[in-house]
């Protein structure tokens, strides 16, 4: 019977091994469960090993306590020894009152290699997979292993990848292990559908998801693979749309996913039972708490009746009324929303119960897998410490706080019981990422002409949460250099300190006739009053110098100067003035306020300045609903040479319409007040004026509107104002007929402002008779002579325009092309009706 079994056992041996199949170990043990199966052995011989130790392997077996090894405990060793993975066969015979234990060893990995892999490389496929170089070589490891190579490679989109495991044998029982890679192609998602979908277009929801269709442009970004981690995510983020925007009973029923052989790509689609939509209707307050009025935290409710019903406004404002009743010393306070639906009336009536909770206090606060970010930089995100109340509310502000701060790849915050029941113990488990950028950068516009930047910026500097930037620009029209520094925590404070030093030239172009330096330095606090509300305070002091090319310079007045040179476009054959009494303004000169700069030479600048922002948009970048107000003031005189207060006033607001058309409203206006007089002149100079053009109404030229030099031949420099409004109605839509990954809308728009107010001077005396740029010679030869007096146009006339946009959110960074005709315009306004701008990093 053994020997037949042997014969069986050899040939199953050697099909599997022919097959592939993986063989971990071969077990022959006598089926006679006779007595002396559990009598006393007298010895335990090994045969076959050769880097196991004989006292190891006996090791394994377990006799009882009379000192027998009955069948039982027999078969559990053998067990064990095959679990241990070091032998490739197993056979335990018995031989007179003996036990001989025969073993094959697996072979000793001498080295792992992959061969086909480009899209991922050896070191990361070498950490992930268990054999390792001088380990034993399992079958069963080598298979595990396979399935974890393909795992990774389906993760990044490939799930036609083959993995095929060879291992070449090596002198003394040592194999070489081969993983050859057929990686295959990407495999994309060839469609996202919507099932059940009513209230909100595909179009729509698929700007809420992750997710997103392979196109032509797919090889630029990412999120066009399958996933199935990410399609599960959401799942999450389209039932969190839909309870923001009041369906409280919507259900993402399923999430299917299909693989379409014909189309190389996955099918997925969402089924969504949305359920009605619903409002407010009442909105209490109850407190169990005897000294605790439940209706002193109505102001900090973010849900108001009458409107939608909000999940994500319910959470912020349990979160808030949660700090806000531990700050008044009720640290165990809870506060739990209750809502009661109303099926016939589509309403929901909240009430936030607040009771006093379990007194749990926090033992320790356990800081885990950062190994570049310092603990305290993560610890300071959050409200509470080690002694506390435990306050779930706080601990999941400090996890959104962790997950803003885009320093890591992965943030869990997770509770385990204490030493006592009123203790516990907070676990934050995170996986620090790169945070540092190098980036070349480059563009075109319609304003600043071809453009090139260089920057480096760091988000993590030191593993201390500072941010650094250096950057570098070089352009047709602009270049100049700039560095930043934030403390996001002044003195372990909720308070920004920025830095920011910063040198600019802007050359003379097409829109400007002088050339402008500028070198400045501004530190700045940043506060946050609520989370929609931040407050930012900022001092700032530079320096201003403005020149003109040579051709606006090429005046001299003086007869008796070896360089006399009135104007070269009258000059006569034998290059003698021809006595003409236009001189210097022949061919053109820059503008009496530019020249009066000019004589001044540097400014400096000495200003304190503020801004209030309100933001509510859902998307800071592709914003489809919400109001961003921009309210700032700067007042200039805290020393220096210029002295005035400019106010202004910028608001957008964004409201869904219908078919996934975007209404937008900007509304926008300033004014700059005269405060005192500067280097012992009244007004205000033209460089500190506002300029505008199609900044406030498309269709006009850079510096296109509003009031300028009308003189003779002058170059008719745009002076700017002290005071502008603007408005501006548009609507953005989306291409229907386009896939919307490729990120493509257009937009019809509707412009109206006006500036007006010029304040600046209108002639002076100049300091220098023979060398005055663009100025009329003196009568005397012995007593400098007057700039001619400035006339220019100011009126006050409502500029107007309507246009179509498009607008590309592309892989080489936002672009938008405009094409505006100006309807209603001043008699000099300069108009420009189409208008480029974009840029791009790589």
């Amino acid at each position: 019977m053994n020997v037949g079994m042997r014969v069986l056992r050899g040939t199953l041996l050697a099909a599997l091994i022919f097959i592939g199949v993986p063989v971990a170990a071969v077990m022959t043990v006598p089926l006679a469960s006779s007595p002396a199966a559990a009598q006393t052995l007298s010895s335990i011989s090994v045969q076959g090993n050769r880097r196991v130790e004989l006292d190891t392997i006996r090791s394994y077996f377990k006799p009882d306590a009379s000192g027998r090894l009955d069948q039982a405990s027999i078969d559990d060793a053998l067990k064990a020894l095959i679990e241990t993975g070091l032998f490739q066969d197993v056979s335990i015979n018995r031989v007179g009152n003996g036990l001989v234990v025969s073993v094959v060893e697996n072979p000793v990995i001498n080295r792992v290699a992959f061969e086909g892999n480009k899209k991922v490389k050896d070191d990361q496929l070498k950490s992930e997979i268990q054999s390792k170089p001088r380990g034993t070589f399992s079958r069963p490891m080598v298979q595990s292993d396979v399935r974890r190579i393909v795992e990774i490679y389906r993760h990044s989109g490939r799930y036609d990848v083959h993995v095929t495991p060879e291992f070449i044998e090596q002198p003394n029982n040592r194999v070489d292990l081969i993983f050859t890679i057929a990686e295959g192609d990407k495999t994309g998602i060839a469609s996202i559908e919507f099932i059940g979908n009513q209230a909100f277009s595909s179009y729509r929801l698929k700007d809420v998801i992750k997710t997103h269709e392979s196109n032509f442009l797919s090889f630029l970004g990412g999120g066009d693979t399958y996933d199935p981690d990410r399609v599960e995510a959401d799942r999450d983020l389209l039932r969190r749309y839909y309870l923001k925007h009041g369906y409280a009973d919507v259900q993402i029923i399923a999430a299917l996913t299909e693989y379409d052989p014909g189309r190389h790509g996955f099918l997925v689609t969402f089924k969504i039972d949305e359920g009605q939509q619903y409002r407010v209707g009442s909105v209490a307050f109850e407190s169990s708490i005897p000294t605790f009025d439940g209706n002193s935290m109505r102001s900090f409710s973010r849900v108001h009746v009458g409107s939608l019903y909000n999940a994500e406004a319910l959470e912020k404002s349990v979160e808030e009324m949660q700090v806000e009743a531990s700050r008044r010393g009720y640290a165990f306070a809870v506060v739990r929303p209750r809502g009661d639906r109303n099926f016939d009336a589509h309403t929901v009536s909240i009430v936030f119960a607040i009771d006093e909770g379990p007194r749990t206090y926090i033992e320790r606060i356990n800081v885990r897998g950062n190994t570049r970010t310092r603990d305290y930089v993560i610890r300071r995100e959050f409200d509470i410490s080690e002694g506390d109340a435990y306050n779930r509310s706080l601990v999941d502000r400090a996890e959104r706080r962790l997950k803003n701060l885009d320093f890591f790849k992965t943030v869990k915050i997770t509770t385990e019981p204490g030493s006592s029941s009123d203790r516990v113990i907070l676990d934050v488990e995170v996986e620090d990422k790169s945070t540092g950028d190098f980036s070349v950068s480059g563009g075109f516009s319609t304003t600043q002409g071809a453009l090139a930047e260089v920057s480096v910026s760091e988000r993590n500097l030191l593993g201390r949460g500072l941010y650094a930037k250096a950057s570098v620009q070089y352009g047709q029209w602009a270049r100049g250099y700039s560095l930043s520094f934030v403390e996001p925590f002044l003195l372990d404070y909720r308070v920004a300190l920025g830095l920011d030093l910063y040198q600019r030239e802007q050359l003379a172009n097409q829109w400007i006739s002088y050339n402008m330096k500028t070198l400045g330095f501004s530190p700045r606090l940043g506060f946050g009053l609520r989370e929609d509300l931040t407050l930012q305070l900022r001092y700032s002091i530079f320096q201003q110098e403005i020149g003109l090319p040579s051709a606006l310079r090429n005046c001299n007045n003086n007869f008796g100067d070896p360089n006399y040179n009135p104007s070269p476009a009258f000059m006569n054959a034998n290059g003698v003035w021809d006595g003409s009494s236009l001189g210097c303004y022949s061919d053109g000169e820059a503008s009496l306020p530019i020249r009066r700069e000019l004589e001044r030479g540097r400014t400096l600048t000495s200003m304190l300045g503020y801004t209030l922002t309100y933001n509510t948009l859902d998307n800071n970048k592709n914003p489809t609903t919400g109001l961003l107000i921009d309210f700032r003031q700067d007042f200039a005189g805290i020393g220096g040479d210029v002295k005035y207060l400019k106010t202004a006033l910028d608001a957008k607001y964004y409201q869904p319409l219908v078919s996934d058309i975007v209404g937008l409203i900007h509304l926008q206006g300033g004014i700059l007040n005269n405060v005192g007089a500067y280097a012992g002149q009244n007004g205000i100079r033209m460089l500190d004026n506002f300029q505008m053009g199609p900044n406030l109404v498309r269709g006009f030229a850079p510096y296109g509107i509003g009031p300028r030099d009308i003189n003779f031949l002058s170059t008719r420099d745009a002076l700017g104002g002290t005071k502008y409004w603007g408005a501006s109605v548009e609507l953005q839509m989306p291409f229907w007929f386009m896939p919307k990954e490729v990120g493509l809308k257009g937009a019809v728009y509707a412009d109206a402002g006006s500036l007006w107010g010029y304040q600046g001077p209108t002639s002076y005396a100049l300091t220098n008779e023979f060398n005055a740029p663009g100025c009329v010679r003196s009568t005397s030869s012995t007593s400098p002579g007057t700039c001619a007096g400035l006339q220019f146009d100011d009126t006050n006339v409502i500029r107007s325009s309507v246009g179509v946009g498009l607008i590309w959110q592309s892989p080489f960074g936002p672009l938008r092309f405009d094409y505006a005709v100006p309807i209603t315009k001043g008699q000099y306004d300069r108009v420009q009706e189409f208008r480029f701008g974009g840029g791009t990093t790589f």
